[in-house]
């Protein structure tokens, strides 16, 4: 190991700064690869632009219930014809955005079917809706006797 020269007296005359450099190196190359990750977005995203005072943007409302039925803006939908309902619902509005709303027990694999017939139908633009869950309600408590 390289160490700094001593003296018979006890006084060391010279550091060596060969690891500090060294380490400050590896600490300064870190940080510049980490700095490029995090500057780069992980996903790309299509957001939505702040609309004019004159437009409307249409939302396709497409809800998903714990067994997994389908309601296009609150009505009842069967699969076959919410593809109708979608291409209708996109030759009125090109710029038609479709939310999803999905509850929480519905499995991630009805969720991607209704996102695909969605994708057949022509409506590319796609969001996922939630719902603020609400705290169960608290039970009340009881006075303590002495």
């Amino acid at each position: 190991m390289a160490q700094g020269t001593q003296r018979p007296g006890g006084i060391i005359e010279g550091i060596n700064v060969t690891p500090l450099v060294d380490i400050a190196l590896v600490l300064l190359i870190i940080f510049i690869v980490t700095a490029k990750i995090v500057v780069a977005p992980a996903v790309p995203m299509d957001l939505p632009e702040a609309s004019q005072a004159e437009e409307i943007q249409t939302i396709f409302a497409v809800g998903v219930d714990p067994t997994g039925a389908l309601t296009v803006d609150g009505e009842a939908c069967a699969d076959q014809s919410l593809d109708d309902l979608a291409r209708a619902a996109l030759e009125r509005d090109s710029a038609l955005r479709a939310v999803i709303q999905a509850d929480g027990a519905v499995p991630h694999r009805r969720v991607i079917e209704v996102l695909d017939l969605l994708k057949v139908a022509g409506i590319e633009r796609v969001a996922f809706g939630a719902l603020r869950k609400e705290p169960p309600p608290e039970a009340p408590t009881e006075p303590e006797t002495l």
